[in-house]
């Protein structure tokens, strides 16, 4: 069909090669010597020695790894890494390690050139690859899901796409119209939630000339997806009202548009999606309930770009990939990301890589560094996480303190569940946030955000 497709997989790798039935631990291979990859290194036991000329990295070899670099174990929980002396060090987490000193690796490894994410299973990479279609990057993760949704779309069902705003909804819902029994017709894509009060009826249902003052023949957004996929993205802004008559829409294939008495035939499949549960929403009145068992069912849960690593190298060397001239990807950009949570996902990552790129085309740079990401990006938003360190001083003793500006629920969300993960350690859970340690404790005090375990604030 002329699709771009490339896949990225470790050598001698074929499709036909199934993982293994058991999970195996290992890492994740993304960035080599400049250049993003994404192969399987299992450990092949409890521990794994690796270094430049080591065959499981096939050839993406670096030239600075150290032949014997560093040590990698597994204990069942966590991963360990100590450094064998190498020349050019051995990082873990954004910090380096000193050698024959044992330290956890929580996200990233960092040796010589080259990165690594621990995986507790590296089978799916191994077995999938990561493959760009159409400029669509697919980790192991995202082919699963878009799976289910090609059967879906192939069984002529409807389908709703679950997931945080930026992580590639509409790309989701393209997937499921090109795999639709009315691939060949077209795909109309609305954002409910950009969609003026008052208008959402006509916009959606079209409109007769006389219907209202100065209202000509007009098309709705149903009309024109006749014969193919209407998508509609943020479902849940609608209005009940309008929830109503486009549920009846969907189950008699008619459209009444405004001024008419005479409905009018379509034949479409519905995508839909949102960032909120439909089902919380139901319970709360914002969905009506029988719209939500029209669409709300088969759900695909879109996983955010932090569970997704093995794109991110990829994308940020498309991202600046169309600067013809522009700085090439240095490994201390590409860890700062992989350090980040992203909480914009793709969308975000993309936007901050390519304004990295133009401040160091600005300062005529030949590397993109980690220098020129701004501090803001990729972090949790939070009411003090751009603030320096010395920026907030103790209130006088006569002043009352100020209130705190309120903590979005998602992001208290989000700090909470990265402490859970990391046993309450606050200098851990700063880094998964991408974040200072400093300006993580100042949150937890100014929230009351409990640690839930220790507040232990050690490396």
């Amino acid at each position: 069909m002329g699709q771009e497709r490339s896949t990225l997989q470790p050598s001698g790798l074929t499709d036909g090669q199934d993982a293994a039935a058991e999970r195996v631990s290992g890492l994740l291979h993304l960035f080599s010597a400049g250049v993003a990859c994404a192969a399987a290194v299992p450990l092949g036991g409890e521990e794994l020695e690796l270094g430049r000329g080591h065959a499981a990295l096939g050839d993406a070899q670096d030239p600075r790894m150290s032949r014997r670099h560093a040590r990698i174990r597994f204990d069942g929980k966590r991963f360990w890494v100590t450094d064998l002396g190498s020349q050019n060090g051995t990082f873990v987490d954004g910090e380096q390690v000193p050698a024959q000193t044992p330290r956890e690796v929580q996200r990233v490894l960092r040796m010589g050139d080259s990165l690594f994410v621990p995986s507790p299973d590296v089978g799916p990479l191994k077995k999938l690859g990561v493959q760009v279609v159409e400029g669509f990057v697919r980790g192991p993760a995202l082919q699963r899901l878009l799976a289910e949704v090609a059967r879906a779309a192939e069984l002529g069902f409807s389908l709703h796409i679950h997931g945080e705003s930026g992580t590639g909804k509409e790309g989701v819902a393209r997937a499921f119209h090109q795999h639709g029994p009315q691939k060949a017709g077209p795909f109309v894509a609305v954002n409910c939630a950009a969609i003026p009060q008052g208008l959402a009826e006509r916009l959606l249902f079209g409109a007769k000339r006389g219907a209202y003052s100065g209202a000509d023949d007009a098309e709705g957004y149903l009309q024109a997806a006749h014969g193919g996929t209407l998508f509609l993205d943020e479902v849940v802004e609608l209005e009940p009202a309008v929830q109503a008559k486009l549920l009846r829409a969907l189950e008699t294939r008619e459209v009444l548009p405004l001024g008419s008495s005479k409905p009018r035939k379509v034949d479409l499949l519905v995508c839909s999606a949102s960032h909120q549960d439909l089902r919380a929403l139901v319970s709360t009145g914002k969905l009506r309930e029988d719209l939500y068992f029209r669409i709300g069912r088969p759900e695909v849960a879109l996983p955010p770009l932090r569970k997704r690593p093995e794109e991110i190298p990829l994308l940020l060397q498309r991202a600046v990939e169309p600067l013809a001239s522009g700085p090439r990807l240095h490994v201390s950009f590409v860890e700062a990301c992989l350090l980040r949570p992203w909480p914009g996902n793709v969308r975000e990552l993309l936007v901050e890589a390519r304004s990295a790129a133009q401040a160091a085309l600005m300062q005529d740079a030949q590397r993109l560094e980690a220098r020129h990401l701004s501090p803001s990006a990729g972090t949790a938003f939070g009411a003090s996480t751009l603030l320096p360190a010395t920026a907030e001083k103790p209130a006088p003793p006569h002043e009352a303190p100020s209130r705190a500006p309120p903590l979005e629920a998602t992001e208290r969300a989000r700090i909470e569940e990265a402490l859970k993960q990391n046993g309450g350690n606050v200098a851990a859970t700063a880094r998964a946030l991408g974040m200072h340690r400093t300006q993580l404790r100042r949150l937890l005090e100014r929230y009351a955000i409990s640690t839930a375990t220790d507040t232990r604030d050690v490396d």
